[in-house]
């Protein structure tokens, strides 16, 4: 994923939308995965949602989602490491 990232202008056309949200993520496109992911109601919609909440800076917004996809809150340190699991649960 990483090397369509650097290369390629839009995301693979056999991506899930999860992986698409992923991708625009890395892209720093957080507008267009926000867009993406906030239409997926799925426990993996709401930990990508409270991802990007996170990088967003608002971690009140992002507990919500944490709470909402079964899992505990991260710290903003603790993002690239979540990108690469979330990315790793949707291959």
């Amino acid at each position: 994923m990483l090397e369509s990232v650097e290369e390629d202008d839009l995301p693979p056309t056999d991506y899930s939308l999860e992986l698409v949200a992923l991708w625009y993520t890395k892209k720093g496109n957080w507008d267009k995965a926000h867009d993406i992911i906030s239409d997926i109601a799925s426990q993996m919609g709401s930990w990508i949602h409270a991802h990007l909440h996170v990088i967003e800076g608002d971690l009140g917004n992002a507990a919500y989602w944490y709470n909402r996809a079964g899992r505990e809150p991260i710290s903003p340190e603790e993002l690239t490491d979540e990108w690469i699991l979330l990315v790793e649960s949707n291959l």
